[in-house]
């Protein structure tokens, strides 16, 4: 699929954590530990002025500096992240990048016409294919996993999501179901082979489309093409990380369109990052809007509601998965670090750095409830439905309660990832 966008790390404040013991290895190789005990991590810096600087620093500045290669860390990327966002520069630089992040989310989002976001899209997803299959599942899921127990690998944990939207669908045989954004069709292909549904994707990704297309025949109509140009009516609809992509001025005209496609006792599942109250624009957005996702925004959860509402959306279901992301985000780090060669010959060293530190700092945001990842379910306003519980999303083939994951088992699970 694709990848829900995240504005990359902060931290809530210095006591939400104790602080790690780190290392600093300087070029003269002499090292300095900031404790006793064995280190999380070390800053790997040419001189005591730079760790000074790096210190002093905004986190845009310390993210471009590590892309460039100016210091590295070994060890725990997150714990490092999490160290830097406790010193995160001067309060007149703080306001400075919030204003200038401001400003461009307005200018990108009021201005944005369909070949510029195109091109946006394209700067993300076309990097290669190639590059997405050395962190991704094999199905190519670039999505919110969803682990229903705490042993699932990330094979497992994708093949859950899919099932848990298809399930919240209540997807029926040779319905129409079409997926907005549904990028190297692992959702698609789900619904056509498991449900029996008639698929349709879209995605405005050339190299996506490509894949999708080559990858499911038969029932599957895989389009590249904009959500706005999608024309017909669909018993069920999904839109999986492509909200992010849309920002809070086009929302209203996004929903306009999901109900113009939705038949009228449809159901509509909008999965996608919010940002949480009190959470604004920062250093670090415009590092990703630089380096990862240029045109995307984070909008609240009560302004998604109120966009669908006001085009004649019923929320039905809002499910919060917040620590599945942080564990799957944790996991494809963890892939892209342990094939840093094979990633280093498809793409240069800076984009290689730049993800390593976005999916670190996503994690953490995760983790600590800086940013959460919601599924809402809707109709339109009053139509019937033939479920009116929640029975069925939560029992598997043999209709047996699954393992709940708990709050305590998340950090158990990175280690589990065998796939």
């Amino acid at each position: 699929m694709r990848a829900e966008l995240c504005d990359g790390p902060r931290v809530k404040d210095a006591g939400h954590s104790p602080a790690p013991v780190w290392n600093v290895r300087f070029r003269d190789g002499s090292e300095q530990r900031s404790a006793e005990g064995p280190p999380r991590f070390t800053f790997c810096v040419p001189s005591r002025g730079f760790l000074r600087w790096l210190f002093a620093t905004d986190v845009y500045s310390a993210g471009v500096a590590f892309v460039r290669g100016e210091f590295d860390v070994d060890g725990d990327l997150e714990a490092a992240i999490r160290l830097k966002g406790w010193y995160p520069g001067s309060r007149f630089r703080r306001r400075l990048f919030r204003t200038l992040a401001r400003g461009l989310s307005i200018v990108q989002k009021t201005f944005q016409a369909k070949n510029e976001r195109k091109r946006e899209i394209g700067f993300h997803y076309d990097l290669s294919n190639q590059f997405y299959r050395l962190f991704l599942d094999p199905r190519l899921v670039y999505s919110c996993a969803y682990f229903r127990s705490a042993g699932m690998t990330l094979e497992q944990a994708q093949l859950a999501k899919l099932n848990h939207i298809c399930r919240k669908l209540d997807l029926q045989p040779g319905e129409q179901f079409l997926d907005i954004g549904c990028g190297w069709g692992g959702l698609v292909e789900q619904a056509i082979v498991e449900y029996g549904a008639d698929a349709t994707g879209c995605t405005l990704s050339h190299a996506q489309h490509a894949y999708a297309a080559g990858r499911i025949g038969g029932g599957a109509r895989i389009r590249e093409c904009d959500f706005r140009d999608m024309h017909g009516r669909y018993d069920k609809i999904a839109s999986v990380g492509m909200f992010e992509h849309v920002g809070l001025r086009r929302a209203p005209q996004y929903f306009r369109k999901m109900a113009e496609l939705l038949a009228p006792n449809g159901l509509f599942l909008n999965h996608a990052i919010a940002r949480a109250e009190g959470v604004d624009l920062d250093a670090a957005s415009l590092f990703v809007g630089r380096y990862i996702f240029p045109g995307g925004q984070l909008i609240r959860l009560h302004e998604t509601i109120r966009a669908a509402e006001e085009c004649g959306f019923e929320v039905l279901d809002v499910e919060n998965l917040r620590p599945h992301y942080a564990l799957t985000c944790r996991m494809w780090g963890q892939r892209l670090l342990a094939n840093r060669e094979a990633a280093l010959r498809l793409v240069s060293e800076p984009v290689y750095r730049a993800w390593r530190i976005w999916l670190a700092g996503s994690a953490l945001n995760f983790e600590q409830g800086l940013s959460s990842i919601y599924q809402v379910l809707m109709s339109k306003r009053g139509a019937p439905r033939r479920r009116i519980t929640r029975d069925a999303l939560y029992r598997d083939a043999a209709g047996q309660s699954a393992e709940e994951v708990t709050v305590g088992q998340t950090s158990d699970l990175t280690p589990a990832d065998r796939t």
